[in-house]
């Protein structure tokens, strides 16, 4: 009877949120199924689980005082690690990978957030003090302000491009198309191609070596062979029969991946099951292209190196929000949440 009172309590405790958190996440899981390449998906899934997060703390009931405590000082000790840990991202991507304005990102975003903490704590500090000025204390709020704004969009989109990755698929396909990538020395497949290949081997297999896979990427100006030619060969020393390999090797973009590929199978006869098959931090991106191309398909993900990935999807958030329809969203949002309520106390 004891546990039987517990979880009567824990329901009757929850019974303000939970038709909300089930309806949020019935929501995300249908939209993340029949509309997985939404932007709009990553924002319900922040709701989602603050939500969720609302209705775990309720169901402590007269403890949830104590559950909000330890909530808010995770929190905060997460919001401090978050800059160390990108800074330290960031210089692991500088000694490992080649210094281009690409692996700063992470290095970047992270001295931004530590900036804009140390000026939520200045005004926290301050704010009480005679001595304050007010200029300081405004620019300090709108430092705050825009980097919590986009913060909140890195984190929303982040959080997406990893729940997308254990929504429900297809066992089953008629195509896998693989994006491609640069190759080491010309002709050599690299570990990220090579990851990529791996899992549309393990998809083919799924789908009872029935599925025609089209390894897609064109010759770039430093390549002697097209990534097409190179991953077609690394399929073949993996015992993939060279009729289920359809090549595509004009593409020098994940668009044209995507359009020369679309080409290649509208022109077979038969089902039209796609997947399409690239680095886990790379999906969102595929998927939100595949939709503006028509192609109908669902986005698998290979795995990546850990080093590798805050810089990775860091690329793939500034490649998606600036799309012109995205980007205009964005400085809208930026506009009434950030410069209006700065404005406002001027």
């Amino acid at each position: 009877m004891g546990i039987l009172n517990n979880i009567m309590d824990i329901l009757e405790n929850i019974r303000g949120t939970l038709p909300l958190f089930c309806i949020c996440w019935g929501a995300l899981i249908l939209s993340g199924i029949f509309r997985p390449q939404s932007l709009f998906n990553s924002f319900l899934l922040l709701i989602t689980l603050l939500v969720s997060l609302t209705t775990v703390i309720s169901a402590f009931g007269s403890g949830s005082g104590t559950a909000l405590t330890v909530f808010m000082l995770l929190t905060f000790l997460v919001l401090l690690c978050v800059p160390i840990l990108l800074i330290w991202n960031g210089i692991v991507m500088l000694r490992r990978e080649s210094f281009s304005a690409a692996n700063l990102l992470s290095l970047v975003l992270g001295i931004l957030i530590f900036l804009g903490e140390a000026s939520f704590f200045y005004m926290a500090l301050m704010s009480s003090s005679y001595h304050s000025s007010l200029t300081l204390n405004i620019l300090s709020l709108f430092t705050f302000s825009s980097v919590f704004y986009f913060s909140v969009l890195i984190l929303a989109f982040v959080l997406y491009s990893i729940f997308i990755q254990y929504i429900p698929k297809t066992v089953k396909f008629d195509y896998i198309i693989i994006h491609g990538g640069g190759l080491i020395n010309g002709n050599k497949v690299p570990p990220l191609l090579a990851s990529r290949i791996d899992k549309a081997i393990q998809i083919f297999h799924k789908s009872k070596d029935q599925a025609m896979i089209i390894p897609s990427g064109g010759k770039g100006p430093d390549e002697t062979i097209s990534e097409a030619a190179a991953m077609k060969q690394y399929l073949l020393d993996k015992g993939i029969p060279e009729d289920k390999i359809l090549p595509e090797d004009q593409s020098t973009t994940t668009r044209e991946n995507l359009i020369f590929s679309k080409k290649i199978i509208d022109s077979r006869p038969g089902g039209k099951r796609t997947a399409l098959v690239t680095s886990n931090y790379h999906v969102y991106r595929c998927l939100v292209l595949a939709k503006s191309l028509k192609i109908k398909c669902i986005g698998i993900g290979a795995h990546v190196a850990p080093y590798y990935w805050p810089s990775a999807v860091l690329r793939e958030f500034a490649a998606v929000y600036l799309n012109k329809k995205n980007l205009i969203i964005t400085l809208i949002g930026y506009f009434f949440f950030v410069i209006i309520p700065v404005l406002s106390i001027m």
